[in-house]
């Protein structure tokens, strides 16, 4: 099991701590290294300088949101930077949620997401393998643009720049069980955003008996060694509490209805009442330790010692660590040697 460090998105401003956070990562033997994004700082951008100060470790996104840029934007900027870092990309790719679609992006979140999201890799896959023009015959990514208020003079073109890798990985972030399916067929890997050692026929019958060799399992893990596992679970809850409460609507969120298939969905319902209520200290406590437990890996050395062990039982093949704490990643280093 390969570790990753996982920077997340950025607040109200750079963490001017991170780079040398990546850097340590690398010099610690860590596989990657990814960023991420809401509705602030992008995800490539980051890793671009993190690129440009590292030499080995492998650089992904997760995830680079699908709304904010064509597909074949999206592939432009991960040629461009696997060209630059000299073949360390690895593009992570998710959909987000109609909120942040419709009310950031501007466009309509996809009525059939699992359509949206394959033609979507289509189309990056065609752009990377440059074999010929790029073309598809889209409901929601065709090209050339095809709609009534066109010209009617757009043409298939093929990449100017010819990619480092036709096979530059791509990787998924799916919550629901046929998106998670789709993602086992179509991707080279798999983010989940909630993963549990302890619960893994959750996501067996989506993932099949048997994955492809080299497929890529990485959930992102909150880690932090400390002595009081309640108080070092105080981020992950604050964390849930965001994600199950502010990241959707009452009547439609994907993190809300995962935590429910996991057995916690009275839970999860109350969880989102509160914070949607503005009632948002209330809703971070609503949030059961056992399920913000069971997630992450959380306390003193001996006992992340002891839960890592399930970790690498699974099918899981890269364990992506969200720390910003040096002496977290130095322990999970030497635990996973």
């Amino acid at each position: 099991m390969r570790l990753g460090l996982a920077l997340g998105y950025w607040g109200r401003g750079p963490d001017p701590d991170r780079l040398a956070l990546a850097q340590e990562a690398e010099r610690l033997g860590y596989d990657s290294v990814w960023t991420a994004e809401a509705w602030g700082s992008d995800a490539f951008t980051p890793l671009t300088w993190i690129a440009a100060h590292t030499s080995r470790i492998r650089l992904g996104t997760a995830v680079a949101q699908m709304a904010a840029r064509s597909p074949t934007t999206t592939a432009m900027h991960a040629l461009t930077l696997d060209h630059l870092s000299g073949g360390r990309m690895l593009l992570g790719l998710g959909l987000s949620g109609p909120q942040v679609v419709e009310g950031w992006y501007g466009r309509p979140f996809p009525k059939s997401p699992l359509t949206a999201t394959r033609e979507y890799v289509d189309v990056v896959r065609q752009v990377l393998r440059r074999e010929s023009p790029v073309a598809l015959d889209g409901r929601f990514h065709p090209l050339p643009y095809p709609g009534e208020d066109g010209t009617g003079l757009g043409k298939p073109l093929k990449s100017i720049t010819h990619p480092l890798r036709a096979d530059l990985p791509i990787l998924l972030g799916a919550e629901g069980p046929k998106n998670i399916a789709q993602t086992a067929r179509i991707a080279d890997g798999w983010l989940p955003l909630y993963w549990s050692p302890t619960r893994t026929d959750v996501y067996e019958a989506s993932l099949g008996e048997s994955l492809r060799e080299g497929f890529m399992v990485a959930p992102l893990v909150r880690a932090t060694v400390c002595d009081d596992v309640g108080e070092g679970l105080l981020p992950v809850k604050a964390m849930l509490g965001f994600y199950i409460g502010g990241m959707g609507h009452a009547a439609r969120n994907f993190h809300a209805d995962l935590m429910g298939r996991m057995g916690y969905e009275e839970e999860a319902r109350r969880v989102q009442e509160l914070f949607l209520a503005g009632r948002r200290e209330e809703a971070v406590l609503a949030v059961p330790d056992a399920f913000a437990d069971e997630i992450s890996l959380v306390g003193p050395r001996a006992r992340i010692a002891e839960r890592l062990q399930a970790w690498r039982k699974g099918p899981v093949t890269d364990l992506l660590v969200l720390t910003t704490d040096p002496h977290t990643l130095h322990t999970l280093a030497d635990l996973n040697a």
